[in-house]
């Protein structure tokens, strides 16, 4: 297992043998960068970002009601108990991260993040600056090899002990093609009684013709988008018990007295977002 320094070679040594960066074509964690207002995109992305606000203003707002939601249920996880954490698409470092929250509650929490842009592993440094008493890595993989993934997180992870599994803004980018609901049941299915989904999803039942829109936009870009209603977003918890107030739009989410009220505009935030334990 792996603490604040220990991680640092494996992932230089993986930054040296990461696949090229595609500039030509956006990603979506650098899209989501640049709605964040961080620097480490490239003008496709922004262009493209830029396109999408323009059919939905409140898009970088929705963003960070998304992040928020991410900070809130990791503190409310490492409260509940919770000292392991499998972050899949964790996207490029935005402070704070998911492991600054959940050490700053229990310090010896253990954190895992994995990613499939390899502009994430360039910058995977910033995601190992564990606390002394826990441990993070970075392992670059996609969602769609869990078997890879369960295997390569047993080095920081212990699979016997609760997890909770985070899979923030991530499963809208898994058509149904791919199987997202067996992809999550898989990864879920390794994980012991105790552990957690934690999850959010754009969906588009609010706004559907901005939907049709900003899908018509993905596919022109040879990307995939599959925004999912409540009923369809609800699928992913089957089996697991539904922390109140269930699965609800991200900013609704066990909301913190003080907390910035992020969108402002039409309608309700289109992501739904919940937090569910194995039983």
């Amino acid at each position: 297992m792996t603490g604040s320094g220990a991680g640092r070679p494996r992932a230089a040594a993986e930054a040296a043998a990461s696949p090229y960066i595609d500039t030509s074509k956006p990603h979506p964690a650098r899209m989501y960068d640049w709605w964040l207002g961080g620097k480490d995109n490239y003008p496709v992305d922004e262009e493209m970002g830029r396109r999408l606000v323009s059919m939905d203003p409140r898009i970088p707002g929705i963003a960070r009601a998304n992040r928020a939601f991410m900070q809130r249920a990791t503190r409310w996880l490492a409260a509940s108990g919770v000292r392991q954490f499998l972050d899949i698409g964790s996207g490029i470092p935005t402070e704070p991260n998911l492991h600054q929250i959940a050490q700053g509650a229990v310090p010896d929490a253990r954190v895992v993040y994995c990613d499939n842009d390899p502009i994430v592993l360039a910058h995977a440094e910033a995601l190992l600056r564990s606390t002394p008493q826990g441990a993070t890595e970075y392992i670059q993989a996609d969602v769609r090899e869990p078997a890879a993934i369960l295997d390569r997180v047993r080095a920081t992870l212990d699979l016997t002990r609760p997890v909770a599994l985070s899979l923030i803004a991530l499963l809208h980018f898994v058509p149904d093609q791919d199987g997202p609901y067996e992809l999550v049941d898989r990864l879920m299915s390794a994980l012991p009684s105790g552990s957690w989904l934690m999850l959010s999803h754009g969906t588009g039942e609010f706004t559907p013709d901005r939907a049709k829109a900003a899908g018509d936009l993905y596919r022109s870009r040879d990307l995939d988008l599959a925004l999912r209603d409540r009923a369809d977003v609800l699928r992913f918890f089957d089996g697991l018990d539904l922390t109140p107030p269930g699965v609800t739009v991200v900013d609704a989410w066990h909301p913190e007295l003080g907390e910035p009220v992020p969108v402002a505009g039409e309608g309700p935030v289109p992501i739904y977002g919940g937090v569910a334990r194995k039983a």
